[in-house]
């Protein structure tokens, strides 16, 4: 047992996760409110180890912001723009495209592309773009759309969310991302995000694409307006539909940004909430095999610290990000290659690039001592400079 869990209260969670014994909500309860990160950390770490071993995951990806003009008008979003603002903003399929042929070129294996709720668009203008960018690159995999996103496509279409996701997916979707989760709980929901998705529609999207056969990802924002009460129900309901389906690849758990946006927040997400939070992640969620630590929110530093806490992926290279950024994250636009692994390096971990599905790719088992850039890294990172500015 770790020094610090053996003086710990934390002690009898220790002995559940090493039994494989499940949890409780009151567990989670107690972790959350508890003061001894060490604790926490130690055994968020020996959960991780159990799933996952001593590798640790980045992906090379780009993401894609298609339009910010949307309907609706959630209070904690900074990214949102109506038509009548100047600085909002939309791209052709063409455009789309040629931001995908660029970023090709420094070896990315997904896009991730999400937008607003656009309010003229037709149905064709996203079947089309996932066409187009299938016919660039055939093993590109396409993740794309919040659940949101999907209602919302589902209405312009006048079909069925599963006959929508039906088309999605043979258009060359492969993926949905987990955005739009924000916090289950109605009050807390309606606060922050009024007139989107319920829980139970954010969900039921996720049950649909799953029992088709799809794989996504799912998020919870904290840090806001949320009691710790509301984050345990909002894990609860995704282990429960993990139980369910298991359809879900990865949890990534979001840092609320305060700036610009209709919440009064004071005090945001400190990094002991953050390494709190992903660490009683790892331990409640005891169905998924991957946690994300999310440096867009955290900065790659704290990333990094989370791999200690029960994080096992950084994400990806992502080259533009603005949904966060808007709301007044200070991380860079993008990470290199070289830098994740680095990073995972220093941590003590072996990097391991995977897929969109958390399935490597390659393992990259140098050991840090020897980990100095290869000229294969250094050419990819080149490219990726290169490109920033046609991006």
């Amino acid at each position: 047992m770790n020094f610090f869990v053996e003086r710990s209260e934390l002690r009898d969670i220790y002995y559940k996760v090493a039994a494989d014994v499940r949890i409780s909500e009151d567990d989670a309860l107690r972790l959350f409110q508890s003061k001894d990160l060490n604790a926490l950390g130690a055994i968020a770490d020996f959960a991780r180890q159990k799933k996952v071993g001593n590798r640790a995951s980045y992906i090379i990806n780009r993401y894609i912001n298609y339009s910010n003009y949307c309907i609706l008008s959630c209070q904690f979003c900074s990214f949102a723009r109506k038509k009548r603002d100047a600085d909002g903003f939309q791209f052709s399929t063409e455009e789309i495209v040629e931001k995908a042929r660029e970023a090709l070129k420094i070896g990315i294996t997904e896009l991730h592309i999400v937008g607003g709720l656009h309010p003229s668009l037709p149905f064709s203008y996203y079947t089309d773009m996932l066409r187009a960018l299938k016919k660039l690159d055939s093993r590109l995999q396409l993740k794309c759309f919040t659940a949101i996103e999907i209602l919302h496509l589902a209405w312009l279409a006048k079909k069925s969310v599963e006959q929508t996701l039906i088309e999605l997916k043979e258009a060359g979707l492969e993926s949905l991302t987990g955005g739009g989760a924000e916090i289950f709980n109605k009050t807390v929901r309606s606060q922050i995000a009024k007139g989107k998705e319920s829980a139970e529609e954010y969900l039921d999207v996720h049950r649909i694409w799953h029992k088709l056969g799809g794989r996504s990802t799912c998020t919870m924002l904290y840090g806001h307006v949320e009691a710790l009460t509301d984050r345990v129900d909002h894990l609860r309901q995704l282990r429960a539909l993990q139980d369910e389906t298991r359809g879900f690849v990865g949890f990534v758990p979001l840092a609320y940004q305060p700036v610009d946006n209709n919440i009064p927040v004071e005090k945001p997400p400190t990094g002991f909430d953050s390494l709190r939070t992903i660490a009683v992640s790892r331990i409640y969620l005891d169905n998924f095999d991957h946690i994300t630590a999310y440096w867009v929110g955290l900065g790659l530093k704290l990333a990094q610290v989370a791999l200690s806490y029960g994080a096992d992926d950084l994400h990806g290279t992502i080259i533009e990000e603005h949904i966060f950024h808007m709301a007044g994250a200070t991380s860079p636009q993008l990470q290199t290659e070289m830098d994740m692994l680095k990073a995972i390096r220093e941590a003590g971990r072996i990097p391991v690039q995977r897929n969109t599905f958390y399935e490597p790719i390659r393992v990259l088992e140098k050991p840090l001592q020897a980990a100095t850039e290869s000229n294969e890294d250094s050419s990819r990172s080149k490219v990726l400079e290169d490109n920033l500015a046609t991006a």
